[in-house]
């Protein structure tokens, strides 16, 4: 076929991924590779062994954070700091003294943080003009500008030294400025940038969100995907691919099309990357004599995270053999790969953290996310005159919307529901559907599907699901809850989460159904009203609230919870511009 010859409208690299396009469409079946791991840098390992060191000398206790060790950069080389550590007087138990921990620190090391600089947006203004017209309450409006300020303060741009000296640090020499998530996370993280730039779009600060796309695009040039975040440590797994939305919103907003150009081939790799390989699995409806060819999590990692490696390695400690902490190491990155770290939603036993299975598991969600993605290149492929790309991925997208409904809809219960495999790692497997694999339990993501255009402009199965949806347990006083299983765990009930309420409450409020928006406003209006009295009570915003009670913060999962907070910013400002406010109503619970 003539489109797929190399040309400047097709560098070759796009065309060897359409002659490799993995769905079933007629096209060449890509050669894939599984179970491929990354192999953890000299830079990492050391960082590791620094903070398995300190964590025998500061003790186990919600005040260690093991991101922290694997935060910092080095002041000399890295032989050089490894001869000064190997030679501090060491106990049996591996610790040092704090005193002689605390110099070589100091004398070694910089702090997390001091590879990145404080940058001033351009674009920040602080009234934009035309900024929530809608927000008719002066005092809803002051705390929505208030909010909208916060961009200031997450701004930051990788320093100078990063780029000039690369081995010395994990942070990533992003080429554009970022945007935060705030506390202990400092570099972009994926799918956290979406809400991020839903609020900066609201902002009106297009040039900044721009630059995000652009840094994730970089990302998607260097290794075939957009890492979990911009740290090198995060190269074995990603997150929920929502690079096209970002693409799509900020096109919407702005027109810019040489934006739309340099996007498309990123998001065909990235399509490649959630499509083939150990991403990819078939599932066959021996009734229906069907196929279906749907995505699911796979870290390509089975050691401990270096992030959270003492903390994994103690979870794997009462498993027996190697082989056995290797899945779960496996399991963990895969879970961190899902954006829901932890839920008992992963777990066979939910009790049992080492009983997780996420790689086990057909999520509803993330082929939620692929299809949209699909559809998103439909759209901005034909926006830029692109006939053959744009027919590709409108099979795809048909095909997939397919399979979501044959796999995971369940028309009982009016929910999609995730799918279990057999305990199997083996690539292009096919997987014989059996509907008694259905998770029956009730996840906020069985709904999210409801985000996307081609199920919520369905008013049959907007009425299910707004249905199914009153009637789960999730809607609670300040939102909606992650689950209905309180586990201890962060992804777990009594939380709830900024982008989980977005994509359902956008969801719902696209329907065309009058009483489906009314349902959404209400949601909207109570997760406000909570953000807004925890602001009031903590001056800042958090990274997940307690949506039993109004004002109440999150609580739960591996660390303490986090203030900032890029995204829940994004979507209060997202609900307000989708709503407004009007003068009459109070902001108080």
């Amino acid at each position: 076929m003539s489109y797929f010859q190399a040309s400047p409208k097709y560098p070759k690299f796009v065309v060897i991924l359409l002659l490799s396009f993995t769905m079933d469409f007629g096209f060449t079946e890509a050669s894939t590779i599984c179970n491929t791991n990354k192999q953890p840098t000299p830079l990492i390992s050391f960082l590791e062994k620094l903070q398995q060191t300190g964590h025998t000398t500061y003790g186990d206790s919600k005040a260690f954070d093991p991101k922290y060790f694997m935060d910092v950069s080095l002041k000399f080389n890295l032989v050089k700091t490894i001869e000064a550590f190997d030679k501090l007087p060491k106990l049996n138990n591996g610790s040092v003294s704090v005193h002689d921990f605390e110099r070589f620190s100091n004398n070694f090391l910089n702090k997390p943080g001091s590879d990145l600089v404080y940058h001033e947006p351009e674009d920040f203004v602080p009234e934009p003009v035309g900024f929530l017209p809608n927000v008719e309450n002066a005092e809803v409006r002051a705390w929505a500008l208030e909010v909208h300020s916060l961009w200031k303060n997450l701004s930051r741009r990788v320093a100078d030294g990063v780029v000039e000296n690369p081995e010395l640090h994990t942070l990533l020499p992003l080429p554009k400025p970022v945007i935060i998530p705030g506390s202990r996370f400092l570099e972009i993280y994926y799918w956290d940038s979406y809400w991020v730039i839903r609020g900066l779009l609201v902002s009106k600060m297009y040039k900044t969100a721009k630059s995000i796309v652009h840094n994730l695009i970089s990302l998607i040039d260097e290794y075939g995907y957009v890492l979990n975040g911009a740290r090198a440590y995060y190269s074995n797994r990603s997150q929920p691919p929502l690079l096209s939305s970002m693409v799509l919103e900020i096109y919407k907003k702005t027109h810019d099309l040489a934006l739309v150009k340099q996007s498309l081939p990123a998001l065909l790799k990235e399509h490649q990357f959630w499509n083939s390989g150990i991403h990819k699995v078939i599932i066959q409806d021996g009734d229906k004599g069907s196929n279906y060819t749907l995505s699911r999590y796979f870290a390509m990692w089975n050691k401990p995270r270096p992030e959270s490696s003492t903390i994994d390695k103690e979870t794997a400690s009462k498993l027996l053999n190697v082989s056995e902490k290797q899945h779960l190491y496996r399991e963990l990155a895969s879970t961190a790969e899902s954006g829901w770290d932890f839920s008992t939603r992963w777990m066979r036993n939910h009790t049992d953290l080492t009983t997780l299975s996420t790689t086990s598991i057909v999520p509803v969600d993330l082929n939620a996310y692929i299809l949209k993605m699909e559809l998103d290149i439909v759209f901005l492929a034909k926006t830029v005159g692109d006939k053959c790309i744009a027919e590709q991925f409108l099979k795809a997208s048909e095909a997939r919307g397919d399979a979501m409904n044959s796999v995971f809809w369940n028309d009982k219960k009016g929910q999609w529901l995730d799918y279990w495999l057999t305990h199997s790692n083996k690539c292009e497997e096919v997987h014989r559907w059996d509907a008694r694999k259905q998770n029956q339990n009730t996840y906020a993501s069985n709904f999210i599907p409801v985000w996307i255009e081609l199920f919520n402009s369905d008013k049959v199965i907007v009425k299910k699901l707004k249905r199914s949806l009153q009637e789960s347990g999730l809607l609670c006083d300040a939102g909606i809850a992650t689950s209905l299983i309180n586990s201890g765990q962060q992804w777990d009930f009594p939380n709830g989460w900024a982008p989980v309420q977005h994509m359902i409450v956008e969801g719902f409020a696209r329907s065309g159904l009058k009483d489906a928006r009314s349902m959404a406003e209400d949601i909207a209006v109570k997760w406000l009203k909570t953000n807004y009295a925890a602001y009031k009570k903590t001056g800042t915003m958090h990274e997940k609230y307690d949506v039993e009670s109004c004002g109440a913060v999150g609580g739960g999962g591996e660390y303490i919870p986090q203030t900032g907070f890029g995204w829940t910013n994004g979507v209060a400002l997202a609900f307000l511009e989708e709503f407004g406010w009007p003068q009459n109503r109070s902001i108080d619970c």
